[in-house]
Parts: structure tokens; sequence; C-alpha cells
């Protein structure tokens, strides 16, 4: 074990002062991200010196960020995120048990402080953090009595312990399986946050089964949906099932920030389907957004398919402009319908905030495909009747006018 860190001065101390940062949450969230980067170089040369740094920080970082306005959940996530890469840094440092003794007092003492809160999520980690199954035998013999005596007067009172997550945590890194879901079974309400502690215990003691409907019973309003999906899906996986964790639980628990996202994801995880059939799988699954799917089928390379979807359900018209010009040299068919796809879903008013110049930009791009495929006059003549299915439409055909001799939209329609 190392000794104790030398004295060292760390940048971000002066940064992180209490009330140091004003209501906008962009300088902090760059003061947060320049204290990760500081701690994680010292951390490649001096692990401990680089962990005692992470508490410092970890204790600091509440009581700056006090006055920010938390409202978009941009400084929640930064804070996050920064956790997440902190605190493998303190569980592995090599340091002796009696300075890991010091850091975890000194950040339970934050965590306690945390009024707003910002550093909650740590107590998820705290069996981690004890690095040992010794100290998280101590931390849960110290916490599991403040756990069960809240949990057993909210029949009559609502109490809340902040170091709930430490002590479930704690319990399963020490290997006290059955005294943890025996404390969970006293807990009032079902939530995910203490339950999913169930679910591991049950997965390590060779219960899958019984983690599997633990874990399904868990579900409710309120509950994070697609964290007990990823935590089904988990089980199946690791009992070879993954055609079931597949049709069960694969679109909840890689659901992401975009389809795309959400496409990749899914791919990754089960590399024996093929991305046709997942992705033909996903449009089943969202009626009505077909089009969604557009960005998947054409990162798959499934363009005729990408095709398909754009036709049934609008797709963003900048994204289809982009298509056109992104593949007018290499799939000049896929791109130059890229372009009528745009100037479509534009002429039938579903194309947020389309300009003029975006209406030539799509006509020049699918031209230039057309080109390239050598059919530019059949486009023109595609075009033109893709615009007499719209004859009331007035701004496509308006910007057009003059490069395909049509009706001038400010005349009266024929009727």
């Amino acid at each position: 074990m190392s000794k104790a860190p030398s004295k060292h001065t760390w940048a971000f101390g002066s940064r992180f002062r209490s009330g140091s940062f004003g209501w906008r949450s962009e300088p902090a969230i760059t003061r947060i991200k320049e204290a990760v980067s500081e701690i994680k170089a010292v951390a490649r040369k001096e692990p401990v010196l680089a962990a005692e740094g992470a508490v410092i920080f970890l204790q600091k970082l509440s009581p700056a960020l006090q006055n920010i306005d938390s409202s978009s959940g941009a400084i929640g996530t930064a804070v996050n995120r920064a956790i997440d890469a902190l605190v493998p840094i303190i569980a592995k440092a090599p340091a002796d048990p009696k300075l890991r003794r010091k850091w975890l007092e000194q950040l339970y003492q934050a965590h306690a402080d945390d009024e707003v809160p910002y550093i909650e999520y740590l107590g998820d980690s705290w069996g981690e953090l004890c690095a040992s199954p010794e100290i998280a035998g101590e931390w849960s013999e110290r916490l599991v009595e403040t756990v069960d005596s809240v949990w057993s007067r909210s029949k009559v009172e609502h109490g809340f312990f902040h170091g709930t997550s430490m002590c479930l945590s704690a319990l399963l890194a020490a290997g006290r399986h059955e005294q943890l879901l025996t404390l969970l079974n006293k807990c009032p309400y079902k939530f995910w946050s203490y339950r999913q502690w169930g679910v591991k215990a049950l997965a390590e003691l060779g219960k899958k089964s019984e983690a599997l409907r633990y874990a399904e019973e868990s579900r409710g309003l309120n509950e994070p949906l697609g964290l007990i999906a990823e935590a089904c899906e988990a089980i199946l996986i690791s009992l070879g099932l993954k055609d079931e964790a597949y049709q069960r639980y694969a679109f909840e628990a890689n659901h992401g920030g975009t389809y795309l996202t959400t496409f990749r994801a899914i791919c990754r995880k089960y590399p024996h389907k093929a991305p046709e059939v997942v992705l033909n799988d996903l449009v089943v699954r969202t009626p009505g957004e077909e089009g969604k799917w557009f960005a998947a089928a054409k990162d798959a390379g499934l363009y005729d398919l990408a095709l398909k979807l754009a036709k049934r359900s609008p797709v963003d018209h900048r994204t289809l402009i982009r298509a056109a010009d992104d593949f007018a040299e290499n799939e000049p068919v896929f791109a130059l319908n890229c372009g009528l796809m745009a100037l479509y879903w534009i002429c039938a008013g579903l194309a947020y905030e389309a300009t003029a110049d975006e209406v030539l930009t799509a006509y020049a791009r699918m031209l230039r495909a057309a080109d390239v495929a050598q059919c530019a006059e059949a486009a023109r003549e595609q075009l033109r009747k893709m615009l007499e299915s719209f004859p009331q439409e007035r701004f496509v055909r308006g910007a057009l006018a003059h490069l395909l001799a049509i009706k001038s939209p400010l005349s009266e329609p024929e009727q």
C-alpha cells in the first residue's frame, strides 16, 4: 500500500470556493471538466495523490455550485459524469486502509451536507469506494440500523436517510446478500433506486430467475423503465437467452437520445441480428414514426429501405438534403430521391422553418445526383409530376418556377 500523498496544490482548489459560481451553469461545467482532466493527468503517475484530489474536489463541489440555476439539468449531468470518472480513481488507488477510511469519512460528510443535492449519486458507488469487503462490512454495520429504523417508521411518518443507497451498496460489496434482501423487504415502497441492489444480490447468489422477477415487479408509474429493462436484459443475456432478451427488452434497454443511437446500440449488443431485421423491428414498434428511422437505414447502407421509410412519414428536410449531397457520387439514385423527398415534405407543409434557399439547395443537390446517374431530364419530370400533386402549393413552386418553367404560383391554379 502507498503512503499518504504528499501535499499538492490543485488548480481547481481556488476555483471551487463556496458560492464561487453565479447562476449560469456553463462556466461551472467548464471548470468541472478541467478539474476532472487535472485529476486524471495526475492519476497516470501518482494514483494515490489523484484519489486524494478527487476526494477534495467532491467535497468542494456542492458548496461551489449552490447558486447555479440547475433547472435545465445540464449541471447535474456534468456532476454525474464527473462522479463516474472519479469513483474508479478513488476505488483503485493503492491506499492503505487507514487512508481509505479517512477518505470515506470525508465523502460521507460531504454527502450528508449536500443540500441541493448534487453528489447524491455518489451513494450508489459506496461499495466500490470501500474497495474491500472488510471496509464495506464496517459501513454496512454502521448504516443498516438507521435504514431499518427509517423504513420501519414510514407507516406513521415520512423519513429520509441520505445514506440508504450507501448502506445497500456496502451490503452488496461486503457479500451480505441475505441481509440485504431481508432489509429490502422492509422498504415500504418499490423504488428502483433501492430494489436494483436486490436484483444484483439475487443474481450474485445464482438466483437469476428470481432476480428477473424481482426486477419486473419493480415497474411502476414513475420508475425508470429503461434501467429496469437494462437489468432484465443483462440477466437473460447472462443465461445465454439472447433472443429472448432481444424480443423482451432490447428496445427499452437501449433507447438512446436519437433513433440512430438506439439502432446502433442494439446492433452492437446483438451482432447476430441483421441490421435490416433490427431496423424493421424498431419500425414496427414505433407506428407513425417510420421516417424517424431514415438516418439509421442510411447509416446501415439500407438505401432502398431508407427511401421507403422517408415516404411513409416525414423526415427532416435538412437531413434529406445532406444525404443528397453526401451520396451524389457513390449512390446517385438514392441521393436524387433524397433531394426529391426533401422537396416533397416541404410541399406537404411538414418541413420545419424551410427557407427558399433550402428549396434551391435541395433542387441543386437532386440535379447533381441526377447528372451523375445520367437521368437529369427524368428527374425534372418526376419533380414536375410531384408538384402537380400539390396544386395549391406556392412556396416551392415559386422558388423553382424559373428553373422548371412551371406555372407561376401567383396565378390562379387550373380548376
